[in-house]
């Protein structure tokens, strides 16, 4: 099977449930090629591979629907995976979000998904991570720890409506951790391309983040203060509108958007948020989706006004709505994230805050309530006081609990600099640039 194309495989898959019985079936097949290098103690500790065939299956009988994911040695045994899965489908409900898989659409491809310097730099990645960690040790850190990961991917996708399509990418992921003393400095980056400016930005940024929060971190009284969130902070916070983004997300109650409408007002007019799968240099482009739709760049919130639910074909016939080409054979989802830059450089930003904080990393970030957007997220590395337009002294770690409908109604200033976010906080990709916003509720991290 190995010795099939992706795409080819894909195609196989969905013939062998068809004749089994099935109604419909696609498949999605992935070969994946990467390497990871993990740093600690500012040295290139382990370097990990891997060279692997995945495939996950949409099977739909009488309206019940399926789906399934494969390993390489599960797909030589589909025959009697598919025959237990159609065993299983008739003790199944038919699904009340069921529709047809579409009939096949013109796809464009995507060109400049795949950077050759990616796969030359797979051969031997170490000399990347030992000049991460030189540039971060250079910039003023004393030790360093993180990961860089290269990877290369060929996609198949199948339907038994016809759709045969195939799709290659590269991809660079990495995230430095810098430390002076006991203060600390966090950034990422993820991106179609290898480009060693990027790289040395994160070990920079990581590093000088590390020497502004120099000194012992005082405790914060709890209460409302202005934010200047890092495009770290903001990916991750976005990443939850644009899930809530997804019309199931809306059906099922666990979004914001529950009681809003394309048009509706909710967020700050200097606002705009866009799901961009056919910009090739971010992270998570594509052409086509999970049911062979293609893909389009479309504004999910501009100017502070809602305008796309994302959907697939299922939530679109429920909904009486049309495909965005963002589906998840269940649930659409957005395939990146990117919002436009503002005008505000991060001083400018800084000098407009009488009494608050520079956030420059976070996790553990919790909903609530979905409806309502309340959530909370605890600080992570370096976290400064301004005070009077001025960076004052390090903060001890807090927490941020308030309501994601305020702080996008909220933003007063967007940065002008734009930065390409991904590691495991910011989940999909994103295109983000440091935010103002006035008022959020920070509390102690255990209240």
């Amino acid at each position: 099977m190995r010795e099939l194309g992706v795409s080819e495989v894909a195609a196989k898959l969905v013939r062998d449930a068809i004749n089994r019985g099935f109604d419909e079936a696609a498949a999605r097949v992935v070969g994946l090629r990467a390497v990871m290098v993990k740093l600690a103690n500012s040295e290139v500790s382990v370097v990990q591979r891997w060279n692997n065939l995945s495939a996950s299956l949409y099977l739909a009988k009488g309206g019940r629907i399926l789906t399934t994911t494969l390993s390489a040695s599960s797909i030589d045994r589909i025959g009697e995976l598919v025959e237990r899965c159609l065993s299983a489908a008739s003790q199944l409900k038919p699904s009340p979000l069921y529709a047809p898989l579409p009939e096949p659409a013109p796809v464009e491809p995507l060109s400049g998904l795949v950077d050759k310097a990616v796969i030359d730099g797979m051969a031997d990645p170490a000399p990347l991570a030992e000049e991460l960690i030189g540039e971060a040790l250079d910039e003023g850190a004393e030790k360093v720890a993180g990961t860089l990961a290269l990877s290369y991917y060929e996609k198949g996708l199948a339907t038994s409506r016809g759709v045969e399509l195939r799709e290659s990418s590269t991809g660079v992921e990495g995230y430095l951790r810098a430390f002076v003393g006991e203060s600390s400095g966090q950034w990422a980056v993820g991106s179609r391309r290898l480009e060693r400016g990027a790289l040395r930005l994160v070990a920079r940024t990581a590093a000088s983040l590390a020497l502004k929060a120099r000194g012992e971190p005082r405790d914060l009284k709890p209460g409302t203060y202005d934010l200047v969130l890092s495009p770290m902070v903001v990916g991750n916070l976005v990443d939850l509108v644009g899930m809530m983004s997804s019309a199931l997300a809306v059906m099922m109650g666990f979004s914001i958007f529950a009681r809003a409408k394309p048009g509706s007002k909710v967020a700050s007019e200097r606002f705009t948020l866009l799901d961009e799968p056919r910009n090739p240099e971010l992270l998570g482009s594509t052409a086509f989706d999970d049911e062979g739709m293609p893909t389009r760049n479309k504004p999910i919130i501009e100017a502070g006004v809602l305008k796309t639910l994302l959907h697939n074909t299922k939530t679109a016939a429920k909904m009486g709505a049309a495909s965005t080409g963002n589906a998840g054979w269940i649930r659409p989802h957005p395939w990146t994230l990117h919002i436009p830059a503002g005008d505000a450089s991060l001083d400018e930003m800084i000098s407009e805050v009488r009494r608050g904080l520079l956030v420059t990393n976070n996790w553990y970030t919790r909903l609530q309530n979905y409806v309502e957007g309340i959530f909370s997220t605890i600080t992570r590395d370096a976290v400064i006081y301004i005070e009077d337009g001025e960076l004052k002294h390090p903060v001890a770690r807090v927490r941020i609990a308030d309501r994601l409908p305020t702080l996008l109604s909220n933003i007063e200033l967007v940065g002008k600099e734009l930065h390409d976010i991904s590691w495991w906080e910011v989940k999909p990709p994103v295109r983000a640039p440091y935010i103002l916003v006035r008022s959020v509720h920070v509390s102690r991290p255990f209240d």
